[in-house]
């Protein structure tokens, strides 16, 4: 048998403690012989066994939770701050020479490039889709209707909007989006009208709920719209398709991404009210970062009470807090959490890299990397869980912290407020500006958002994306070294850097990744593209 490794001396357990200190005794001598029995135990035991109790004559097995399991932060920052606190207001600050240009790889826009006057053939139909969810969800609906209306040559509705029961938010299109820029934009390649005629409605008894609704499945192919779809659409005047989110798949010919592209990158813009104080924002935050040459950090922040309640992650709250989250999750996905088999496991939630970053730990990843005291930062989020608590922390890192809230008057949010999408687009245009934005969570906001970085900056997200999964791993060891912390959390910033300029793979989004679908390399690319294909070859 293979002879163990030696640990580290443990601390003296109560019975072998008492009995070398008052003595021995007949009993004293059976609870050492029940410790050494234990100790023995936990030679050959499977690794993650800690130490033990005597409880009830017995010996009770206490497993050390496995590493990144459990929520350790704060006594990470206790460790850390004095390091933090010693490098603030220092001449160099890593927003200054957040992304290295060499990586930048040279795309742009290619624009509308099959723009025709021509006029658009005789359209097949009407088609009517609703969007649901939240703002960015929407955005998505959208945008894929467009695209199915170009492959249909069919003539689309302004999406409607359902009221869903977690965002509560009863927005119309033209509240959102500027509806009549989004038809002209769109007049060369999609006709779009603002409702449906009176005379095909009146074919339905004046009812949209009359107009048959097909049941499409997600990421249904363009084959299966010619094939199944069409048909109807010609045969009734007018389909109707709901929901309609994941409805098309994401390889598609390239006439029908080009849609996808215009509809997204060009076609949607928000409303002119929301447009105007969002330019303010961006404007109240260039002013702010004036010592940076007006660069300032965007944090997409997912700490609220459903998300993290969803999660089924544990935090440092204790029975309280575990009492809320059992309350939240009943109150917004009712059973779903109860049903026979479902096994929530916070710790391996944690390992896994599904927690919901709190801002402490937003804070600690900025800091580590280099984002000093003096640095602006945005935080886009909606109501934090228990706010004063965990915004502490990463307001005491970053004195220069800015939220919608902060950077709007009460007056100027007045008629946003109780409608989550249209401050949601505050939110994402304020991010769309900043020199970094950082993501924590996931989601359509980031996914959308690094997009359409990517299709404003040259093809860079200039996005940090954290690996959670090494971050749970070093915010479990309160007594980490600084040097060891900021080395590890550099390369983490090396990493986002590196994949800030990837092409879109079979499988995913062109509204995550719109290179090549949406974008074109410049000549100057082009030419050193080739040039280095030259000299691999020659070599």
């Amino acid at each position: 048998m293979a002879t163990p490794s030696l640990q580290p001396p443990r601390p003296l357990p109560p019975p072998l403690l008492a009995f070398a200190t008052a003595g021995a005794s007949l009993v004293g001598m059976v609870e050492v012989l029940e410790v050494v029995v234990a100790l023995a135990a936990a030679v050959v035991a499977p690794n993650g066994i800690g130490w033990r109790d005597l409880k009830n004559g017995g010996v009770v097995v206490r497993k050390r939770p496995p590493p990144g399991s459990v929520y350790r932060s704060p006594q990470v920052f206790k460790k850390l701050w004095p390091h933090m606190e010693a490098k603030s207001n220092r001449s160099y600050n890593a927003l200054m020479r957040a992304w290295d240009p060499k990586l930048h790889k040279g795309w742009k826009p290619c624009g509308n490039n099959n723009i025709s006057e021509a006029e658009l053939p005789k359209s097949n139909g009407f088609l009517i889709i609703e969007a649901n969810g939240g703002l960015n969800q929407q955005r998505l609906s959208i945008c894929d209707a467009v695209a199915v209306a170009g492959l249909l040559n069919a003539t689309l509705v302004i999406p409607i909007f359902h009221l869903n029961s977690v965002w509560q938010d009863s927005s119309k299109f033209g509240d959102i989006f500027d509806q009549d820029f989004f038809i002209h934009a769109l007049k060369n390649d999609v006709d779009v009208v603002p409702e449906l005629p009176r005379d095909v409605l009146e074919q339905f008894d004046n009812n949209i709920s009359s107009i048959a609704n097909l049941r499409v499945k997600a990421w249904s192919s363009p084959t299966y719209y010619l094939q199944k779809v069409l048909p109807k659409l010609v045969q009734m005047r007018a389909v109707r398709i709901a929901p309609f989110s994941n409805r098309l798949a994401q390889a598609v010919p390239p006439d029908i991404q080009r849609l996808r592209c215009l509809a997204n990158f060009e076609a949607l813009r928000f409303s002119e009210p929301i447009r105007t104080l969002a330019e303010k924002m961006v404007d109240r935050m260039f002013k702010n970062s004036s010592q940076s040459g007006g660069k300032y950090v965007s944090v997409h922040l997912r700490f609220e009470m459903d998300m993290v309640a969803f999660s089924c992650c544990e935090y440092d709250g204790g029975e309280e807090e575990k009492h809320e989250m059992d309350i939240a999750r009943e109150r917004a996905w009712r059973g779903k959490f109860r049903r026979r088999g479902r096994v929530i496991r916070p710790g391996a939630n944690r390992v896994d890299g599904k927690c919901p970053l709190t801002p402490l730990e937003v804070g600690m990843m900025l800091r580590g990397m280099g984002f000093d005291n003096n640095t602006s930062v945005y935080v886009a989020a909606g109501n934090i869980y228990k706010e004063d608590k965990f915004m502490a922390p990463l307001k005491q890192m970053f004195p220069r912290l800015e939220t919608k809230d902060t950077l709007a008057t009460a007056e100027e949010l007045a008629p946003f407020k109780g409608y989550s999408s249209r401050l949601a687009a505050l939110d994402y245009t304020v991010c769309l500006h900043s020199e970094v934005f950082v993501t924590t969570q996931g989601g359509n906001f980031p996914h959308f958002l690094m997009g359409h970085r990517r299709y404003l900056y040259g093809g860079h997200a200039k996005t940090i994306k954290p690996d959670k999964r090494k971050l749970a791993l070093l915010f479990d060891k309160p007594n980490i070294r600084w040097e060891v912390f900021r080395q590890q959390m550099q390369d983490m910033h090396r990493r986002s850097d590196l994949k800030g300029s990837e092409l879109r793979k079979p499988s995913a989004s062109l509204y995550t990744f719109p290179m090549p679908d949406c974008m074109c390399k410049t000549p100057k690319a082009r030419h050193e593209h080739n040039n280095n294909n030259t000299m691999k070859l020659r070599l």
